[in-house]
């Protein structure tokens, strides 16, 4: 199932032994209630799944500090993730949510008269001191989902367990929450001004996939900075619940969407979120047997409230498009109708089994910068036309950024291994900002090439000229709509660049190049340069030199006397 969690290095939740609070899970089912719905006010039960999710984020190391400072979790519509925020909210409000130190066995913690006695070894809770807790919605006027499950449980007009809590000092309005012992529970929106200076210990983020106004963006970089005022004495972290994002809208869920690849790819430090992705894919969704089980594995645990046959439903509603049925119904990235190459696409031409080995022929492809985008060399086999990247560097995010060029020796030194490795029969490399490099490439291997870029260079490869450049991008994308003569490996920064690009037409006549989403944007495109400049000398040699027919040379015929003939 198509399923991908990402947590802190060296964390395995079903590893026996995990420092995981326990407690909380107990203080969950023992006292939390079903928000508005048909189960309203029934005590919770946590299917595996979600009980695993919470475990991840109360996961501990060895000396009892939280190993995630922020938490992902992206399901389709109607998988009550903001019921699940709600009840993390009323632990982080009241529970035993923090480490206390590690049980001899048989120490208890007590709750409204209900006890927990903890085992040997195990992690014991404490409640947060004075927890300042926000719940942030995209409405401006009124609280939101999260919000609605906090009431259902703490407001006495519904008469729930912890209602019972008024008597030590809980207050509850429709707009702010008091805690007993002091502390509280706010429901916000964008206006992120008024957030500037508050001392959150726990922020809940609902439908990420909407933050993508300046205001709420302006909100949840503000209300983020401020866990770090108590993150030492208290522990802060921050969740994000959401649906897929649409790709180019510049929403938060897709910055940490970006953040997750990061820490996947190992280019970025210290990352400590909890990152847990439910999806299905599915090309074509009029077949309604696969679309059925591409449901059941996109809303896994949440199947139990939800009925496959609505979802399809909804699906072949008219009123819906298809690209919306697929973010909604299945949590899958779908790219935009400017998108170069579709990810259903990239991954039909998936495969692991055809990279090159040492000595067979290839062709690269480069495109450089210097000091404020990325740079890659790609490889492109000639048997099978199969993509790989050698190397790609690319501007990190953050302070990092400040000071940062590229490695020119390291791109040198992947050159010169991938000529000492394989057979090189064709480079293409785009010249700016890299003149120098490339002409030192020409001399020291460009005799062995046998396709040149241009009459006038063995390697240099102008993507400026743009009806080449356009003929090219065509036949790499044609290759690929078409799942034939292309593969690759699925590394992550070839796919990612790849899955980037984005159509740009720069003439009346329909001619296309690519380009990123908008100027400024920070999702980089330079490895599918590279990589079509790769597929585009591979072409070349396969026209010109492999499909040559071979030259008939007439051996000389030596004439012989037969015995007895003059």
């Amino acid at each position: 199932m198509p399923h991908r969690v990402i947590t802190a290095p060296g964390y395995d939740r079903d590893k026996r032994g995990n420092r995981v609070l326990w407690v909380a899970l107990w203080w969950l089912e023992t006292f939390v209630v079903y928000g508005p719905g048909d189960v309203e006010g029934q005590p919770i039960r946590l299917s595996d799944e979600r009980a695993g999710f919470i475990m991840d984020c109360y996961a501990l190391d060895a000396a009892g500090r939280r190993l995630h400072n922020s938490a992902f979790f992206s399901r389709p519509k109607g998988c009550d993730k903001s019921g699940l925020a709600g009840y993390l909210v009323l632990l982080e409000a009241l529970g035993p949510c923090r480490f206390e130190g590690w049980a001899k066995g048989g120490e208890t913690y007590t709750f409204l008269g209900r006890t927990y006695t903890y085992r040997q070894g195990e992690p014991m809770g404490r409640p947060v001191h004075s927890p300042v807790i926000r719940i942030v919605a995209t409405e401006e006027d009124q609280a939101g989902n999260i919000f609605d499950n906090v009431l259902t449980n703490l407001d006495p007009k519904y008469g729930h367990g912890l209602s019972q809590l008024v008597a030590y000092g809980l207050k509850v309005t429709q707009t702010e929450i008091g805690l007993p012992g002091g502390g509280k529970i706010t429901p916000s929106s964008s206006g992120a001004d008024s957030k500037d200076g508050g001392k959150e210990t726990f922020v809940a983020f609902d439908e990420t996939h909407l933050y993508t106004s300046n205001g709420l963006r302006r909100m949840y970089k503000t209300t983020k900075r401020n866990l770090r005022k108590r993150r030492a004495s208290a522990g802060t972290w921050l969740l994000e619940t959401t649906t897929m994002y649409e790709p180019g809208t510049n929403s938060i869920a897709e910055d940490t969407y970006s953040f997750a690849n990061e820490i996947q790819e190992g280019r970025a430090k210290r990352g400590r979120l909890l990152f847990d992705h439910r999806w299905a894919e599915l090309d074509d969704l009029s077949d309604e047997d696969a679309l059925a089980d591409a449901i059941a594995e996109a809303y896994g645990d949440a199947l139990e409230w939800n009925s496959v046959s609505d979802v399809i439903d909804d699906i072949f509603d008219p009123r819906q498009s298809e690209s919306e049925s697929k973010r909604y119904s299945l949590n899958t990235l779908v790219e935009g109708d400017d998108a170069w190459i579709t990810p259903q696409d990239w991954q039909a031409v998936l495969n692991r089994k055809q990279r090159a080995r040492p000595g067979d022929r290839i062709t690269l492809g480069f495109d450089g910068s210097v000091d404020d985008d990325a740079t890659a060399l790609v490889a492109c086999s000639i048997d099978h036309g199969h993509l790989w990247p050698i190397l790609i560097d690319e501007i990190p995010d953050g302070p990092e950024a400040r000071g940062w060029s590229v490695n020119v020796e390291s791109f040198n030194k992947a050159v010169a291994w991938a000529f000492e490795t394989f057979d090189v029969v064709g480079f293409f490399a785009d010249p700016p900002y890299w003149q120098e490099q490339i002409e030192d490439w020409a001399k020291n291997a460009g005799d062995r090439l046998q396709v040149k870029a241009s009459t006038k260079h063995s390697i240099k490869f102008w993507t400026t000229q743009t009806n080449r450049m356009s003929d090219e991008l065509e036949r790499l994308h044609t290759a690929i709509r078409r799942h034939e003569d292309v593969s690759h490996e699925g590394v992550p920064s070839l796919s990612r660049h790849m899955l980037n690009a984005r159509n740009r037409e720069y003439s009346r006549f329909g001619r296309r190049l690519i380009g990123k989403r908008s100027k400024k944007s920070p999702h980089k495109i330079d490895a599918a340069m590279a990589a079509t400049l790769a597929y585009a000398a591979r072409a070349q040699y396969l026209a010109e030199v492999q499909a040559q027919p071979e030259v008939f040379v007439p051996r000389r015929i030596e004439r012989k006397e037969r015995r007895g003939v003059r």
